[in-house]
């Protein structure tokens, strides 16, 4: 089973241990944060946006595409009524030698992205307090 260990370090900063990798996130000092890290949601959409950049690049690289002009963008907007964002674009940019006939393949191997499909089918929560 694997394990995230969060604590508290200063103001409204919260730390995430993986291993042996840190994770820091702060919210906006708009929100009484500092700003000195990511917020936790702007973890969780840059998890989507480098998930489906994994599953291009390992496209490209099982076909000796070179990927150093490659880019990925993704774009989405706050709906203030929904509290939420109810759209993700996301756009890749491939090298210009990019086949156009792996064009439908790549979105189907992006389409592989774990965080996306937690989304998709979401796990149960369990919370609880330890004694």
């Amino acid at each position: 089973m694997a394990e995230i260990t969060v604590d508290f370090p200063k103001n409204l900063q919260v730390r995430a241990k993986l291993d042996t990798f840190e994770l820091l996130t702060d919210q906006p000092p708009k929100s009484g944060g500092d700003g000195e890290a990511p917020s936790p949601f702007d973890l969780f959409t840059a998890s989507m946006a480098t998930c489906m950049g994994y599953f291009a690049l390992k496209f490209c690289q099982s076909r000796s595409i070179d990927t150093a002009e490659m880019r990925l963008t993704m774009q989405y907007e706050w709906d203030s009524e929904a509290k939420r964002y109810p759209k993700m674009n996301i756009t890749l940019h491939p090298p210009p030698q990019f086949p156009a006939k792996y064009h439908g393949a790549i979105i189907k191997a992006m389409d592989q992205c774990a965080v996306k499909k937690h989304i998709l089918q979401p796990p149960e929560f369990e919370l609880s307090v330890a004694s």
